[in-house]
């Protein structure tokens, strides 16, 4: 225990919606003396060791915080502030490209600690969902309890300041339950919000540069150069630039000339003869017959 630090064994730890967690038996400390674990005597639950940092110190209580709640928060902590300086980053090449090289290993630290983080992220995220499923059984268990009661008042089993008791703590329960319910949600919400704005600060403007890019080419140099500059992953299908399917353009026969097959617009032909040059002749002789 740190020196001059107050006496806390014996002390009740309470949880941060005011229910007793059991009572402070002992500490185990580092060789210099800082507190690493706290035992907790949980009563039938047995001896709980908790981490120094799970707990507050208050002079008349401890109150105990979830490690779900520590790890989300300084996930969420960590993640933002990555996220803002590749943004301040990007801002930095953009007003002076010139820096573009210098700021590329930062970059790339920061890309790397972003990985590092989406691991942590999915870890925070089942042990979310875990707790979620313990609140929904014990909420289950609490509901059943009073339903219970409410069976016993009515067959005369127990008084009705009995059974007030019994409400009022399933009650408070109840609300201990929910608000921790209502945490948890938020904490998901906001860990997906930052998951948006991860894919919208990192991937998106990938995607505008190279819009963007393909515009500029288009209004100076026209569509064939856009088609020939524009990178392979936004190139389309193979088949999409190959003459269609003879199936739907087909070769017609020498008999066409008789038939009476309606004849395509001149829009269409246009549309087919700056991808297929090399069979302008015969939609010549279709369009004059």
């Amino acid at each position: 225990m740190i020196k001059n630090a107050p006496d806390i064994v014996g002390r009740e730890v309470k949880d941060m919606y005011g229910t007793l967690v059991g009572k402070i038996l002992g500490t185990l400390t580092d060789i210099d003396g800082s507190i690493q674990t706290v035992g907790v005597d949980c009563g039938s639950e047995g001896l709980k060791q908790i981490q120094r940092e799970q707990l507050v110190f208050q002079e008349d209580v401890v109150i105990y915080i979830p490690k779900w709640r520590l790890q989300a928060h300084k996930f969420m902590r960590e993640k933002g502030l990555t996220l803002r300086r590749i943004n301040a980053l990007a801002d930095i090449v953009s007003e002076n490209g010139e820096m573009k090289d210098d700021t590329d290993v930062i970059h790339n630290k920061y890309k790397s600690k972003l990985a590092t983080l989406d691991q942590i992220e999915s870890k925070i995220k089942s042990e979310l969902l875990v707790r979620l499923g313990e609140i929904e059984d014990q909420e289950k268990m609490v509901k059943e309890i009073l339903f219970d009661a409410k069976v016993q008042i009515k067959s005369e089993e127990i008084t009705e300041p009995t059974f007030t008791t019994i409400q009022m703590h399933a009650k408070n329960i109840l609300e201990r339950f929910s608000h921790e319910k209502t945490e948890i949600e938020n904490v998901q919400k906001r860990i997906d919000d930052l998951t948006l704005e991860h894919s919208e600060s990192i991937e998106n403007p990938k995607q505008y540069i190279q819009q963007s890019a393909m515009t500029y080419l288009d209004s100076s140099t026209g569509i064939q150069q856009q088609t020939f500059d524009q990178p392979m992953s936004t190139l389309p299908e193979p088949e999409s630039t190959l003459p269609e399917p003879e199936s739907t353009l087909p070769e017609p026969p020498v008999e066409c000339a008789n038939s009476h097959t309606p004849t395509p617009t001149t829009n269409s032909i246009d549309s087919d003869v700056s991808s297929q040059p090399d069979e302008s002749d015969w939609l010549s002789r279709m369009e004059s017959e």
